[in-house]
């Protein structure tokens, strides 16, 4: 009987840190443990099983205090476990810094690490920047946590960055100061901000156009009463729409939605200044086409920065799309110089006319290109001896060809490929587990903003362990943590 009533308390001790796990990977309130998840038990007990529920809700504690601690307790065992990991391997990082909403600045790492022949991507840390966002200062926040956890600045192959002075400074950027303790390490410039800026260099002419969108933005949405009597507008008008949006710089892509949104809406923002600002209107009248070439050309960049986000990129996945989208350049451009706009429906919508068509052709970007040897089954012409004799035997081994039509990254990701063709290993991994991008991030930042709603805007993100379980892949263990607690059954 003391057996199964342990049993039992075990059981409730285990909901308790499994029900928190849930609580922290959904962003909400600690307080949602007590408030609303143990009385829908409750209710699901009585309400459905027609059992007594109370017995039931005792053994499984979700107090603000528990869950706060179940969350920590599960935070610090994946971080313990983490760094234990990287002290004994090597591994790549990408790393920014950024301001809260109370302008404590704050710096974010992630790490991507090869464990059981997968590739992993985890945060590493989350720091605040006491003495603010310059390359010395994340150096140093850096620096101290692989001090404080027993990790070797040596084992950073490569880092990626956002490409800001801060960190590529060539003197007192943080990449610099990486170097002078870690040489051979490899600095990458985050592909996206990359694609943004060339992105941002338009025209003079293109320049102005998008100049006078942003005027006619603010001239509505800065003022209060301007944005109710232009949604009422709006409204009078039947449009989908009803409000404008405003772009950013640190939201990759907020310009294009901008735009789309701003030509959407172009025929109500020119009837709403007809009485606000007669010559703000003329103005946009004349560039009409600007701002509808403008508009088709940042959704396709937007296309193009969709696929470039997400999970698990390396950079044969990004040679792939940015070759995918300059493969599509060069017919857009023949196509907008005889002025077919068939890919451009908003400047089809237009009178285009013939040096408006000059100024578009212009406008498209050389992005350059790579060559990756990926693939070394195919014909690779290698000058280096060593590694083509390396490619020779690997080319010739028909077991590990058949395993190679299985997808590349499990061909590369195998325990014996390191060890018997170390030369093209170093070579292959740089495609395969380079961060191409600061995409981690940049949404771990997102999640930081997330959690800190004005309800729990004094959530202290960088000692408290919501922010890891948020984005973690890996699974705490729980069975050695309930090995700390001494269960007692309930009088």
């Amino acid at each position: 009987m003391f057996a199964s009533t342990s049993q039992r308390n075990d059981d409730g001790l285990r909901a308790s840190y499994n029900i928190s796990l849930l609580i922290a990977k959904s962003a909400k309130p600690h307080t949602i443990g007590e408030k609303l998840i143990l009385p829908a038990v409750e209710e699901v007990l009585k309400t459905v099983l027609h059992k007594p529920a109370s017995d039931i809700i005792k053994r499984i504690p979700l107090s603000n205090n528990t869950v706060e601690k179940r969350i920590d307790e599960m935070s610090s065992d994946i971080e313990s476990f983490l760094c234990n990991y990287l002290q004994t391997t090597h591994f790549y990082i990408q790393l920014d810094g950024s301001t809260l909403p109370d302008n404590a600045a704050l710096s974010l790492a992630y790490v991507r690490f090869i464990m059981n022949q997968e590739i992993y991507e985890e945060l590493l840390f989350a720091r605040t920047l006491i003495t603010g966002t310059k390359g010395e200062s994340i150096f140093h926040v850096l620096k101290d946590y692989f001090i404080e956890k027993a990790i070797p600045l040596s084992n950073i192959i490569s880092v990626a960055t956002d490409g800001a002075p801060a960190m590529v400074g060539r003197y007192r950027g943080f990449i610099s100061y990486l170097k002078q303790n870690v040489s051979g390490v490899l600095a990458i410039h985050c592909v996206i901000h990359r694609q943004h800026l060339v992105a941002k260099n338009l025209s003079v002419r293109l320049h102005e156009s998008l100049h006078l969108v942003i005027d006619a933005l603010n001239r509505i949405r800065s003022n209060a009463l301007n944005r109710r009597l232009f949604a009422q507008l709006c409204e009078e008008n039947d449009v989908h729409f009803h409000q404008l949006l405003l772009p950013t710089e640190v939201r990759w892509l907020s310009k294009g939605l901008c735009l789309t949104r701003f030509f959407a809406l172009f025929e109500t923002i020119l009837e709403f200044l007809d009485t606000k600002d007669k010559i703000l209107k003329e103005n946009l009248m004349k560039r009409k086409t600007d701002i509808a070439y403008l508009t088709d050309l940042f959704t396709k960049f937007n296309m193009v920065n969709l696929q470039l986000q997400g999970d698990s990129l390396n950079l044969i996945k990004t040679k792939s799309i940015l070759s995918a989208f300059l493969a599509r350049v060069k017919p857009m451009k023949q196509n907008i110089g005889r002025g077919e706009f068939s890919q451009f429906p908003n400047l089809s919508q237009t009178s285009c006319q013939e040096d408006d068509v000059s100024t578009y052709v212009r406008e498209y970007f050389d992005y350059g290109n790579t060559t990756v040897e990926i693939n070394p089954y195919g014909d690779i012409e290698e000058t280096n001896d060593i590694i083509q004799e390396e490619l020779t035997e690997l080319s010739t081994n028909e077991e590990l060809e058949v395993q190679f039509k299985n997808g590349y990254q499990q061909f590369w990701l195998q325990n014996n490929i390191p060890v018997t063709y170390p030369l093209l290993w170093n070579r292959a991994r740089k495609f395969l587990i380079f961060f191409p991008s600061s995409y981690l991030v940049e949404r771990g930042f997102s999640a930081v903003t997330n959690l800190l709603t004005k309800k729990r805007n004094r959530l202290d993100i960088i000692s408290r362990g919501d922010l890891r379980l948020t984005l973690t892949k890996l699974t705490p263990n729980v069975d050695n943590l309930l090995l700390k607690y001494q269960v007692h059954p309930s009088h």
